[in-house]
């Protein structure tokens, strides 16, 4: 007993001696005093990303850079080559068509020689409109090369059963974003009625309308999109899906709204199902008695210009001129067009992103690559497991319900499990324009093809030459894109514990969102339902308290006496945080040995991926509404809050960068 107890005691005796030793003393000294320690204790942030932030300057003007932005850009540049290659070498296949599409978009003396020809065909089946039974026919033959007009169609998940999809007839035919904007009557909105005005009525002129009837016309467009304003609802009501959604026998619809001929219209795009979703009937109830009330040369201005406005960017230079004036300039603020490259490159994203998307697949995602990443992303989903069943916050009620949900849930990497047929109309160098009418007619075809199907599972609404990695609520799956794994995110040839800080963190982040306050809503059946006790609401708030004042308190770069707003951005800094959790658990798990300088890559590999720089502007518009804190603080905040950092920085609690033991949050650790 006696010596059981002098053992601590000798113990420490003997650490005060040697830590009174001169030689010790002074190493201990100079270590506080190191400059990059303090650093690193202080801002890990600025630390890791000393080199990134010394070649990025703060910002003289507007915009912003990041490390996930440049990632981007790679992607974009990436696509590029591939299509620049396909151009001079395909031979055949969907590489070939590629090409040829690539080509006609960059050659703007074919441009020029095609001027409107793409839409003639278009415009002459507009011309043919004698009556108001013809108008339907028209309409539904213009979604079907993707220019929807009156109102819009598509395909999407059924809020009813989440395995499927259904058609969504919802409001549109608008040239303006906001059906406020013909309605309000301050003097802004008014100016840009003006300004629209002008546009509708140069589009008009392109398209054929002569000087006689080029008023006459414009206010037939103009009393028509006010009339389907008026009609349709506000925009901040449809944020909620639930507004969006009211499945409805489609059989009765052509009995309904007989001007509309819905009914033909659906059969038009190739759609059998039993039901459709009509969430505004009110609505298309006036678009009926409208075609049945409107003359037909009326509705045949108001088609003729939305054909025009649609396909504008795709024709000769007085169209992309006449496009960029109003939309460019007025609507998005941009003092120049994108290069011709940009635009040319969002066209083929557009009409033919899937078909891009597999080329890209085969050309820059390696197996090896693709392969470590859902390993790394499987490791994350055994460490979540492992945090349901260890949380304190969880009831066991929810934590069984978890449980569940977590098994059935899908690690998508790459790209999609492809159900599309690739078969398409050939395409030459010679028309830009009839390339993208080609490429868009496929697109819908292959997007009325996913109603009904049954098969939701197999979708992305993602694009693999696109940088992603999110957390799909309604599939229970992760998706990981094909351009997302290459640094900062992966990089195969870095230490294998830095990517854990970044891919695996990431990955952790969005698991997390599925059995959080958001998944909360959904259940491993893929049923709309709150599988949280409301204990279990309550004690996740508690939880998450101690976060928003945490990041409450941190300044926001750029901005003297702002700071983070805490409340706006908590669930956001929570699966940060659990992210950074799960992903060492699993690192942990994968490499039980690792040593204090594995923990240092696995820590700069989160750091990394948030190096950012942003102008006043744009970081005043951050801290105001983005829900995530500035890049900064995602890396510092949940770092701050793990022991590990401290134990392998030699940081010392109460620093900045190690909370103390008893103000520590935690998530799933």
């Amino acid at each position: 007993m006696t010596r059981a107890r002098l053992l601590p005691l000798s113990a420490a005796l003997a650490a005060t001696l040697l830590a009174s030793a001169p030689g010790v003393a002074d190493a201990q000294r100079k270590r506080a005093a190191d400059p990059v320690q303090q650093l690193i204790c202080n801002d890990f942030y600025s630390h890791a990303n000393a080199d990134w932030l010394a070649a990025h300057p703060p910002l003289a003007g507007s915009g912003r850079q990041s490390a996930l932005g440049e990632l981007a850009e790679r992607a974009r540049r990436q696509q590029f080559d591939l299509l620049d290659e396909s151009m001079q070498f395909a031979e055949g296949g969907i590489a070939k068509l590629l090409g040829d599409f690539w080509a006609s978009g960059l050659d703007e003396a074919a441009l020029e020689r095609d001027g409107a020809q793409p839409i003639a065909p278009l415009l002459a089946r507009i011309d043919a409109i004698r009556r108001s039974r013809d108008v339907p026919a028209a309409v539904a033959a213009l979604h079907q090369v993707g220019i929807p007009v009156l109102f819009n169609f598509g395909a999407d998940i059924d809020l009813g059963d989440l395995d499927r999809h259904v058609g969504y007839f919802t409001q549109g035919g608008l040239g303006l974003p906001d059906p406020a904007f013909y309605t309000r009557t301050d003097a802004e909105t008014r100016a840009l009625l003006g300004k629209y005005r002008a546009y509708v009525s140069s589009i008009l002129a392109l398209t054929g309308s002569t000087p006689a009837r080029q008023e006459a016309d414009t206010l037939a467009v103009l009393e028509i999109e006010t009339r389907i304003a008026q009609a349709s609802r506000p925009l901040s009501v449809l944020r909620d899906p639930r507004a969006r959604y009211a499945l409805v026998p489609a059989a009765g619809l052509g009995k309904q709204y007989r001007h509309l001929q819905l009914d033909q219209f659906l059969q038009a795009q190739g759609v059998q199902g039993e039901s459709v979703s009509m969430a505004n009937p009110q609505m298309f109830a006036q678009l009926d008695a409208m075609v049945a009330a409107i003359k037909p040369e009326q509705w045949k201005a108001y088609l003729r210009y939305h054909v025009g406005a649609a396909m504008a960017p795709y024709l000769s230079k007085a169209w992309r001129d006449a496009d960029f004036a109003f939309r460019g300039a007025v609507l998005r603020g941009l003092a120049a067009p994108p290069s011709r490259r940009d635009q040319v490159l969002d066209a083929i994203n557009l009409a033919a992103g899937p078909m891009l998307g597999r080329e890209y697949v085969a050309r820059y995602l390696p197996e090896a690559t693709r392969a470590r990443a859902a390993e790394i992303a499987a490791q994350v989903r055994d460490a979540l497991d492992r945090g349901i069943d260890r949380n304190a916050w969880m009831s066991a009620e929810a934590r069984a319900q978890a449980k569940a949900k977590l098994a059935n849930l899908e690690i998508a990497v790459g790209a999609p499990e492809r159900t599309l047929d690739f078969s398409v109309q050939p395409m030459g160098r010679g028309s830009f324009g009839g390339n993208m009418l080609i490429a868009s007619t496929w697109r819908h075809r292959e997007e009325m093809r996913r109603i009904g199907s049954g098969g939701a599972e197999r979708r992305w609404n993602l694009q693999p030459q696109q940088p992603a990695l999110v957390y799909d609520l309604a599939q229970n799956r992760l998706v990981v894109t094909a351009a997302m794994l290459q640094p900062p995110v992966l990089d195969m040839n870095r230490d294998p514990a830095a990517n854990y800080g970044a891919l695996g963190a990431l990955v952790g982040h969005e698991l997390t969102h599925g059995f959080d306050g958001n998944g909360r809503h959904v259940d491993a059946t893929h049923s709309l339902r709150d599988w949280w006790t409301p204990a279990d609401a309550a004690a996740w708030d508690m939880q998450l308290a101690p976060l928003a004042v945490q990041y409450g308190a941190y300044p926001w770069p750029e901005l003297p006496g702002t700071f983070v707003n805490g409340n706006l951005t908590r669930d956001e800094n929570a699966a940060d945080l659990a992210g950074v959790e799960l992903a060492m658990d699993a690192l942990l798990t994968a490499q039980p040995a690792l040593d204090d300088t594995g923990r240092q890559w696995f820590y700069q590999g989160w750091a990394r991926l948030w190096a950012q720089r942003a102008s006043a502007d744009v970081a005043a518009r951050m801290a105001a509404s983005d829900p995530h804190a500035a890049g900064q603080w995602r890396a510092n905040g949940p770092l701050a809050n793990q022991p590990g950092f401290g134990q392998a920085f030699s940081c010392k609690p109460g620093t900045p960068m190690q909370r103390e033991s008893t103000r520590q949050v935690t998530i799933w650790r």
